[in-house]
């Protein structure tokens, strides 16, 4: 799992008017090929009487599968400028369709390429640029004694926090950064002189629109 990526936070869409075509882009996250696909023919069968519906999308952690359409439009001027924005953005795991509906006015090339890269762009504004980064469960166990100090320092450290449970005694969630969940049970066992039952839950992505620190 990658410990951090950029894609878009959720579906969207997002009509832009150009020489009197109209440009609807949609842009949604998709975790696989097979998604990618079933949003894209998804797309096609809302928009039927579109005049093209063209699309592009990469996924995996090494940007390993893409692939783009001109549906029709002249070969390099669809699918290629909507996978090159979406490369371009550096986002993953996400998925891009240009729906067309011809005005009469032809554009030329230049002006298609122009038209479907804004589409794009305005497709990824309507669905929200986010960034995913991977965190780890981190459950803290401790005597009540410990609740003040132990909560205090977490606090001053801007370590993220999940539900706590307070039984005969207290279970801290804890969620520090993947990469950091070695030095922070180290930490936490030196604070704690060694008292803490720190043990690990799952890895998971939350969701900021800038990189935390």
């Amino acid at each position: 799992m990658l410990a951090q990526y950029k894609t878009v936070k959720q579906y969207g869409a997002k009509e832009i008017v150009i020489k009197k075509s109209r440009f609807i882009g949609h842009a949604k996250p998709v975790q696989s090929e097979e998604e990618a696909l079933q949003f894209v023919e998804a797309i096609r069968k809302e928009h039927w009487s579109a005049t093209h519906n063209c699309w592009a999308y990469v996924v995996g952690e090494r940007d390993e599968y893409q692939k783009q359409s001109d549906d029709g439009e002249p070969s390099g001027t669809a699918g290629k400028p909507i996978l090159e924005v979406i490369k371009n953005q550096g986002l993953k795991n996400a998925a891009i369709v240009v729906t067309r509906y011809f005005g009469g006015i032809m554009l030329g090339a230049g002006g298609l390429i122009r038209a479907y890269t804004d589409g794009a762009v305005a497709a990824i504004e309507a669905g929200g640029p986010v960034y995913k980064v991977l965190h780890q469960e981190v459950y803290v166990e401790i005597d009540y004694h410990w609740l003040g100090k132990v909560e205090n320092e977490l606090h001053m450290k801007g370590i993220l926090r999940g539900e706590s449970n307070f039984t005969d005694k207290v279970s801290l969630l804890c969620l520090p950064l993947l990469e950091q969940t070695d030095s922070f049970v180290d930490w936490m066992t030196d604070l704690t002189q060694g008292q803490a039952a720190i043990s690990k839950g799952e890895a998971l992505y939350r969701e900021y629109d800038e990189l935390p620190d």
